[in-house]
C-alpha cells in the first residue's frame, strides 16, 4: 500500500505570527529611517538613501492604486482563506513598488487574504527555498493555505515584463544609475497593471 504524501507547512504558525503586518512593516521602516538606518544586516549610506526613496514610492502607490474590476471580482469568488507571506526589505526598490499592491489586494478581499511581511535577512532559511535564478531576489510572495500553511502558489520577485527588462539590463551591463532609472520608469508607466493582471491569474488558479 503506497504512502499518501502530505505536504509540510512552509512555515510554523508561531513564526508566521511573528512576521510584520503592513502597518508594522511601514512603521519599522519609518523608525529606522529616523536613525538613518534601514532594514537588513548591511547598513550603508547608499542603502539608506534607497530606503528613503522607497518610502516615497510606497506612499505614492498606496495613494494611487486602483484595483482592476476583474481582480475585485476574483477576490469575491475565492472559496477559502489564504495567508500571503511576503519576503521583503525596506531598501529594496522592487519591494517598494510591489508590496503596496499586495496589501491593496488583501485589504479588498474582505478577510479572505491576510498579509504577513518577513524580512529577508532575518529569514534566510525561508528565502533560500525561494531563490530566483540562484539569487535571493525580493519581494517574494508565498501564498499559503490558511488551514495547513502549505504552499498554494508563489509569485515574484517582479512582474514578467519587469523581470525581462531586469535580465536584459543585467546582460548589457548597464551602469547602475541608468539600470535603476529604466526599471523604475517601467513601474511608473505600467501603473501596477502588469502586477495586478499576474496576481489575478494567480487567484483564478487557486480554485
Amino acid at each position: 500500500m503506497s504512502e499518501i504524501f502530505t505536504p509540510a507547512p512552509v512555515i510554523a504558525a508561531d513564526q508566521l505570527n511573528r512576521a510584520y503586518s503592513y502597518a508594522g512593516y511601514r512603521q519599522l521602516i519609518d523608525e529606522l529611517m529616523m536613525q538613518s538606518r534601514t532594514t537588513g544586516t548591511t547598513q550603508t549610506e547608499q542603502l539608506v538613501q534607497y530606503a528613503r526613496l522607497n518610502i516615497k514610492r510606497m506612499q505614492r502607490v498606496d495613494k494611487t492604486i486602483q484595483l482592476l474590476p476583474e481582480l475585485q471580482a476574483a477576490l469575491e469568488q475565492l472559496p477559502r482563506r489564504y495567508e500571503w507571506l511576503v519576503i521583503t526589505e525596506g531598501w529594496c526598490g522592487d519591494a517598494a513598488q510591489l508590496v503596496p499592491v499586495f496589501e491593496a489586494i488583501a485589504q479588498a478581499s474582505q478577510g479572505k487574504l491576510t498579509t504577513h511581511y518577513a524580512l529577508r535577512d532575518e529569514n534566510l532559511d525561508l528565502m533560500d527555498r525561494y531563490l530566483t535564478n540562484g539569487g535571493r531576489s525580493i519581494p517574494k510572495l508565498i501564498v499559503l493555505h490558511a488551514d495547513t500553511l502549505t504552499e498554494a502558489a508563489t509569485w515574484g520577485p517582479r512582474p514578467r515584463p519587469a523581470q525581462e527588462l531586469f535580465e536584459r539590463l543585467k546582460r548589457e551591463q548597464v551602469p547602475y544609475e541608468e539600470f535603476v532609472t529604466q526599471l523604475h520608469g517601467w513601474y511608473a508607466k505600467d501603473r501596477t497593471l502588469s502586477t495586478q493582471r499576474e496576481l489575478l491569474a494567480l487567484l483564478q488558479n487557486l480554485g
